[in-house]
């Protein structure tokens, strides 16, 4: 197993310098530099002015220079210091914003979890049924519609009409001199809608990829010799047969986490939340490289580290990857 585990690391090395480079050139082959925002708007603004401050932002340099240099810096857990007016390290902003993002989209694989496994469960065995029917109306529905759609949708019933929810935010007016307890409820409060609409569109489709592999798992002749034996069909569904079907989910759940992670850049923006995502958004339209650079670089190790999670869960599941 320890082998298994330090050969997925090994391979994590070259997919991370690939995705670093890739990203690396593709931002900067985008129109517009971090220069143009200071300069466009300030008539005052010379062809001196701006050559120096690319040469501050050390952009005058031949790519693959900058791209060395940088890579020399991540060596080092430095990131670099953010374009912004405050000038603040990239790693400070990131760590502030981390534990955010990283927090909703734990809630949000738990509950796609907790929900989708029990209703794939129960559309198979009970195929055809009502439930099953109502089940797949609620894929099509998770599968078309848009997150963004349903984000201010929730927000204009159930926050502005019927107040149930807040719309923006992580915290209420006052939440420092709540009791510990309150604070725990009211940032829950706050993460209702956002970790609903996180889940949704994975809610729906693990679901009816539970249900298709809970399927294909109660044909096979071992769930017929076991039913045979004379165990209970609970045993079997849930001993033999959801194994088996669990195998096909996990790699599914670790090759959507990056979709998870990019999807908090829409919903943290449309709810104000102080996450990755938004921070994201905000370096994209500053054309704050360092910033930019620094947040796909966490994001791509935290999908790599979940799609080594679901490499090891895989093996734990099945004996033949271990003994490969």
């Amino acid at each position: 197993m320890l082998t298994y585990i330090g050969k997925r690391l090994l391979m994590m090395i070259p997919l991370l310098i690939g995705i670093t480079l890739i990203s690396f050139v593709v931002i900067h082959l985008a129109p517009g530099e971090p220069t143009d925002l200071q300069t466009d708007l300030n008539p005052e603004a010379s062809l001196e002015l701006r050559e120096k401050l690319r040469a501050q932002y050390g952009l005058d340099r031949p790519l693959h220079i900058q791209y060395v240099d940088w890579v020399a810096r991540i060596a080092r857990l430095d990131f670099g210091e953010s374009f912004a007016l405050d000038h603040r390290p990239v790693t400070e902003k990131i760590v502030e914003r981390l534990p955010v993002t990283i927090s909703i989209n734990l809630f949000s694989i738990l509950a796609i979890l907790v929900f989708s496994v029990p209703i794939g469960i129960v559309s198979a065995i009970r195929q055809n049924s009502l439930f099953d029917r109502s089940a797949t109306v609620f894929v099509f529905l998770g599968f078309a519609m848009p997150s963004f759609w349903l984000a201010l949708i929730l927000m204009d019933y159930l926050g502005v009409r019927l107040g149930l929810f807040p719309i923006s935010g992580l915290r209420s007016f006052g939440y420092e001199y709540m009791s510990s307890a309150r604070q725990v409820l009211d940032l829950a409060h706050h993460l209702v809608l956002p970790v609903f609409v996180s889940a949704f569109g994975g809610l729906a489709g693990f679901s009816r990829y539970m249900r298709s592999n809970m399927l294909e798992v109660i044909r096979q002749d071992f769930i017929l010799t076991a039913r045979a034996k004379g165990l209970s069909e609970r045993t079997v569904i849930l001993k033999h047969a959801l194994r088996n079907a669990l195998l096909p989910v996990i790699t599914i759940l670790g090759l959507s986490v990056p979709g998870l992670i990019g999807g908090s850049v829409i919903f943290e923006t449309i709810f104000a939340i102080p996450g990755m995502g938004k921070l994201f958004y905000d370096g994209v339209m500053m054309r704050d490289y360092p910033l930019i650079m620094g947040n796909l670089v966490f994001v791509a190790v935290l999908t790599l580290l979940g799609n080594l999670i679901a490499d090891i869960s895989y093996a734990l599941a099945d004996p033949r990857i271990r003994n490969e």
